[in-house]
């Protein structure tokens, strides 16, 4: 429960951490936040690390001149297409293997294996890059896609181009609307509508699901 509680104030209070990471590392701290991209798209197990907040935050400290924006975008980018490559190659590794009554063995049985791969080969492209604005989703995406053998080269476009809209505009988001005073002032409730946005398309893909369903 620390653990969590620790995780969530974080994420809601990621430009406050953002600040201290920068004082105590320095130059390093580009690395962390990179680091921090890389995990999140790249290990499926990482789903609850901070994305959307944490571009949007530190768009909003290049503002401030604590980042240098092109040093971040081109940072951020590359962290999110080399880790949606390699949760693809994890995933199409061994995404056909997972016990079948472990954890992901439940998640990715091998009827929606099966699901995935012909749900790819039509509409691939296009869930990429919607998954890129979808917290946890974004992190499991590029797993069922090399688990359901989807074409690597048509991946690889679509990792790239998910990869800078996701990047640039987060980041720019940030950069020019970041310290506008009513948006500085209330910081954490910014982030928690960046977070609930996000999410609201699975939300409604599910409910719709649901009412299929029934």
């Amino acid at each position: 429960m620390d653990i969590v509680m620790a995780l969530v104030d974080f994420i809601l209070h990621i430009d406050e951490h953002l600040v201290d990471i920068i004082q105590d590392f320095g130059a390093w701290a580009y690395g962390i936040v990179f680091g921090i991209v890389f995990v999140e798209t790249g290990l499926v197990i990482f789903p609850f690390l901070p994305g959307d907040s944490l571009l949007f935050a530190s768009g909003a400290l290049a503002a401030q001149g604590a980042f240098v924006l092109p040093i971040l975008l081109i940072g951020y980018f590359v962290a999110a297409v080399i880790g949606d490559t390699v949760n693809y190659h994890i995933g199409k590794k061994v995404g056909t293997s997972i016990p079948p009554n472990s954890f992901l063995g439940r998640v990715v049985s091998q009827e929606r294996m099966d699901a995935a791969q012909a749900f790819f080969n039509k509409h691939g492209g296009k869930t990429i890059v919607i998954a890129r604005f979808m917290p946890f989703i974004r992190t499991f995406i590029p797993f069922v896609a090399g688990a359901s053998r989807m074409n690597y080269g048509y991946f690889l476009l679509y990792n790239v181009v998910g990869a800078f809209a996701w990047v640039f505009s987060c980041t720019l988001l940030g950069y020019f609307f970041g310290n506008i005073p009513v948006i500085k002032d209330n910081f954490s409730t910014v982030l928690i509508l960046i977070i609930i946005i996000s999410v609201l398309p699975a939300v409604v893909g599910f409910a719709k699901q649901r009412l299929v369903k029934n």
